[in-house]
């Protein structure tokens, strides 16, 4: 696909990150853009960039959407088959959280809702859109999986469980698909994308998903389970307050937007690149592809304390090491 002009996409998570720079510049560039989020308050921002970058007459329609129900999913895909015709070039299953990180202690509700986003949500709407996808002359489906759908872990004393699994699925079921639509659907492509650390506001959406108040607001059990995490990570914390705690999670969660190698903008363009070339496999990212490199030259190390500092010593990773000291 080397132009997106004249297209019709479906980007799901569009109201924030990487989804709101995958429709702005599909925008920019002539296609016709739906959005889905379960902000409205970040989806008509996104929408007021996208007519901002568009020629004039671009279709660009917002749609409130939870993925990972199936219900709403199926409620989306009507609405854009009417709002924009019957067939869709480009699938991006974008939307995504974080959470659910300890299968053996931590709480099923939120491991469930964090794979529920990350796995079903790509399910469910590959199952929906597929028909319009093939009733177009050309397509692409297009799965965010993570380089945590190669690698399950975050470094030491740090369990990554739901998230980790769900990425794993979308990585297995983007590469089964690529057979399958050779026999059933030959002009439609698949790939699936493997980002790095992107600049995002995963984690602050992850707790509005869950249902959780800014870390600034946390409440007292919350931030006992914070200062226990940031202990495992390395942090001396013993003698902070609680509201010292409340603004070092604060300050993890703008640093993680703000101090990424990457822009949510550049991971886009990077994706965009790859569907123009018709590639399968995208990394994003030069974190991603070091960590790919690394994994697959010695896969059964991959999880030992080993490999944390080959990690480090690639230059991309170097906290990850040091908080094993």
């Amino acid at each position: 696909m080397k132009s997106f002009q004249g297209k019709r996409a479906v980007v799901t998570g569009g109201g924030t990150g990487m989804g709101r720079e995958l429709a702005v510049q599909l925008a920019k560039e002539g296609c016709a853009v739906a959005i889905c989020d379960v902000s409205p308050e970040n989806m008509a921002a996104t929408k007021g960039l996208c007519e901002a970058a568009a020629p004039p007459g671009t279709k660009i329609t917002t749609h409130a959407c939870d993925v990972a129900d199936e219900n709403q999913v199926v409620a989306f895909r009507d609405a854009v088959a009417k709002a924009h015709g019957d067939s869709v070039n480009l699938l991006f299953n974008n939307a995504g959280i974080g959470g659910g990180d300890s299968f053996v202690a931590g709480d099923r509700a939120e491991w469930e809702r964090t794979f529920g986003v990350c796995w079903w949500g790509v399910y469910y709407c590959t199952r929906a859109f597929l028909p319009l996808v093939i009733a177009s002359d050309e397509g692409f489906i297009v799965n965010t999986s993570s380089v945590n759908g190669f690698w399950a872990s975050l470094g030491p004393n740090v369990p990554h469980t739901a998230y980790s699994a769900a990425k794993f699925a979308v990585k297995g079921f983007s590469e089964s698909l690529i057979e399958d639509l050779r026999v059933n659907a030959p002009h439609v492509k698949v790939a699936v994308v493997m980002p790095g650390h992107i600049g995002s506001s995963i984690v602050a959406n992850t707790r509005s998903v869950l249902g959780k108040p800014p870390y600034l607001e946390m409440d007292a059990e919350e931030v006992k389970k914070s200062r226990r995490l940031l202990k495992q990570r390395g942090v001396p914390v013993d003698e902070w307050s609680d509201d010292a705690i409340r603004q070092a999670m604060h300050q993890f969660a703008s640093l993680f937007e703000h101090g990424a190698p990457l822009s949510s903008a550049g991971a886009a363009t990077i994706i965009l690149d790859g569907v123009r070339e018709g590639r399968w496999r995208i990394l994003v990212g030069e974190d991603a592809k070091a960590l790919d490199a690394l994994v697959r030259r010695d896969p059964e190390n991959a999880y030992e304390r080993s490999f944390l500092k080959e990690l480090a010593a690639t230059g991309h990773f170097p906290g990850m090491a040091a908080r094993d000291s």
